[in-house]
């Protein structure tokens, strides 16, 4: 049982080597090459629920511990999970099966480089979420940038090249002062262990500059503003099954790393640049709406959206209390489910028109009518319809930020009502109205194919919504021990305040 998680990071590693072995240029040679890809992805998802199986929810100790002598005695190649890596994975291993799928018919050229570019990149996702070790967590965050640099540079739209390399150096830079952070607590503590770090006590001025290092990495990746500018380029740019993971998994790698390192191995600076996480969250909730509002792009609309979904994540993650965590962290994997299938759904009538230009469609429920309904209930989702899982992430953080500071949630309150107007505006303009345009005349409604894609995510949608505990509860233990340690990090800052006066 404890090889599990090494297993979930070979298997795709073993169908991409697969895939480099066979014949790239005949046509039963690509066909080999596209169900070795799913079936490599379908078989990581079923050890990751052999896993979820294995696992306790009710601990929050890391479990299915893996490790191994690898640099050092110091530095080793440890793999584990807890309450908040364990729904990462099982996001992660559940769409790309429905990558692989998506990209089956409209992914013509180089299609050998591209399922092994996926395969790949799954195997890092995985050890990002079960790395126990600073250096093995850095090496696979930084090492997921290539993969998804070449889908976005080789199999991306017209301006491939500059959107590719303008996301590369804006993630790489950012993580260059975490590299330096990890060797500063390499050099402190002795150890780059991370569950002996999550009990190590870093003097306070230490930890401030060690927060903003991560914090410059971590920023990066979800994207907060200002730094979220790379986003909308490389989501408009990418294949669709590139932006499905760009959106549902890359993005959350920033927010897994605020509540695996920054919250918990650095709490005083945490509650002090509390107020700088509220403001950045407000502003990028407000702005990115009202940007959202102006596009003409359907998938930089949503582009723009997730930045704005994000910030109720980071807000949620620093208003430090069990409703506003609790809902980052959901909001997060609904986010997953929902901004993956609404990329998923620009695919479908992309591959038709090729063309993202909402005035390019209108009055699609003429002639696509199962469309409309499925792309209708992801609208509603990202909306935070009750009844979706976007609603319940949503209604969670802005409690959490309530009891932290109501004028922050006052402010993020109006990113709801500005969400509700660009995605109905855009859902009333590709989907209502007359059917006017010849080129839509002749347009078909999704296949077989595309509703096995999306009826899952739309179950899942809404099952989310109606019975949110399946998620919540396995973030339960993990943050009341995230707050525990927090709480009594800041009673110890107060006692020494104190006794300075």
């Amino acid at each position: 049982m404890n090889h599990l998680l090494l297993g979930l990071i070979v298997l795709p590693l073993i169908g991409a080597a697969l895939i480099l072995l066979t014949d790239g240029e005949s046509e039963s040679g690509l066909r080999n090459i596209r169900w070795t890809a799913l079936f490599a992805t379908v078989a990581t998802f079923v050890l990751s629920i052999i896993a979820w199986k294995a696992f306790d929810p009710t601990s929050a100790a890391f479990q299915l511990v893996d490790e191994a002598a690898w640099l050092s005695d110091k530095i080793r190649f440890k793999l584990g999970v807890d309450g908040f890596s364990m729904p990462f994975i099982l996001l992660s291993t559940f769409l790309m099966p429905f990558c692989i799928v998506a990209s089956w018919v409209s992914v013509e050229k180089r299609v050998k480089e591209y399922m092994m570019a996926f395969l790949v990149l799954e195997a890092l996702m995985i050890g990002v979420f079960s790395a126990l070790d600073l250096v093995l967590f850095y090496l696979f965050f930084e090492a997921g940038l290539i993969p998804m640099f070449l889908i976005i540079g080789i199999w991306g739209g017209k301006r491939r090249i500059y959107a590719s390399f303008k996301f590369f150096l804006y993630t790489l830079l950012g993580s260059l002062l975490m590299l330096i952070a990890v060797m500063v607590m390499y050099h402190q503590a002795g150890t780059t262990d991370i569950p002996t770090l999550l009990a190590y006590k870093f003097p306070a001025s230490m930890q401030t500059w060690l927060w903003v290092a991560f914090f410059a990495s971590f920023a990066v990746k979800m994207p907060m503003w200002p730094v979220h500018t790379w986003l909308p380029d490389a989501h408009v740019e990418a294949p669709t099954a590139g932006s499905v993971i760009l959106a549902a998994i890359l993005l959350k790698m920033g927010g897994y790393g605020f509540i695996r390192i920054s919250i918990p191995m650095f709490p005083d600076a945490s509650l002090y640049f509390a107020p700088l996480v509220f403001t950045m969250s407000a502003i990028a909730i407000i702005y990115t709406s009202l940007v959202a509002l102006m596009q003409e792009d359907i998938k930089k609309l949503i582009a723009y959206s997730s930045v704005a979904h994000m910030g109720f994540v980071t807000m949620g993650l620093f208003s430090l209390n069990m409703q506003g965590i609790q809902g980052a962290m959901f909001q997060m994997v609904s986010h997953g489910l929902v901004s993956g299938a609404l990329f998923l759904c620009v695919g479908v009538i992309y591959d038709r028109m090729h063309t993202r230009e909402i005035a390019a469609y209108g009055g699609l429920v003429h002639r696509m009518p199962r469309y409309a309904v499925i792309f209708m209930i992801f609208t509603m989702a990202n909306v935070g319809l009750p009844g979706t899982a976007g609603f319940v992430g949503e209604f969670l953080t802005l409690l959490g930020a309530f009891r932290a500071s109501p004028w922050v949630a006052f402010f993020a309150t109006t990113g709801v009502i500005l969400s509700a107007g660009y995605a109905l505006w855009l859902y009333a303009r590709v989907v209502f109205g007359k059917l006017e345009k010849p080129s839509l005349m002749s347009i078909q409604d999704v296949t077989g194919r595309e509703l096995a894609i999306l009826v899952p995510l739309v179950v899942l949608t809404i099952w989310y919504g109606v019975q949110p505990g399946a998620i919540l509860d396995l973030f339960a233990v993990p943050t009341e021990a995230l707050l525990k340690s927090t709480q009594a990090a800041a009673q110890a800052a107060q006692s020494v305040a104190s006794a300075v006066r």
